[in-house]
């Protein structure tokens, strides 16, 4: 099952008010907020890692760049890298590549939250597709995922 499916599965279950819309192809968070009309700080853009402890999903806010140095450390790993585009396609077969939601949860990983997104009240992701976004309360990602939040970004 596509992941856009069975994140919408998920979100009507736990009865969460979400929109879905479709766009032309946007393949960055940047080109995302653009295509969706929305503030850059309004995206959240996911990025996985592996580390010491495995895999491991950062998501911050379409204008900040992740300092991986830092999560490293928060994180108390000695070692921490981006996934590899092979990795992502393993983990991710249900998704076109990078453009998995922040929904990590879904399929046991971790999730990261940078503070960057903490003050808006809407955010939007891509929801597997570059096609297709979902726009939802921050306030109910936080209860649907329960990331941790940490701070590892810096504004670009």
């Amino acid at each position: 099952m596509p992941v856009l499916s069975r994140l919408q599965d998920f979100l009507d279950r736990t009865h969460t008010s979400y929109g879905h819309t479709v766009h032309s192809p946007a393949y960055t968070a940047r080109q995302l907020a653009r295509a969706e009309h929305v503030p850059e700080k309004e995206i959240a853009k996911t990025i996985v890692f592996v580390g010491d402890k495995g895999y491991g999903m950062a998501v911050l806010a379409a204008d900040c760049s992740a300092n991986l140095r830092e999560l490293r450390d928060f994180l108390g790993m000695s070692h921490l890298r981006l996934a590899t585009e092979e990795e992502l396609g393993t983990l991710f077969n249900d998704a076109e590549l990078g453009a998995m939601p922040p929904f990590g949860n879904l399929d046991g990983i971790p999730v990261y939250v940078d503070d960057s997104l903490c003050g808006e009240e809407m955010i939007a992701f891509n929801a597997g597709t570059h096609r297709d976004a979902v726009h939802m309360h921050f306030g109910d990602f936080l209860k649907l995922v329960q990331p941790e939040i940490i701070p590892f970004s810096r504004f670009e």
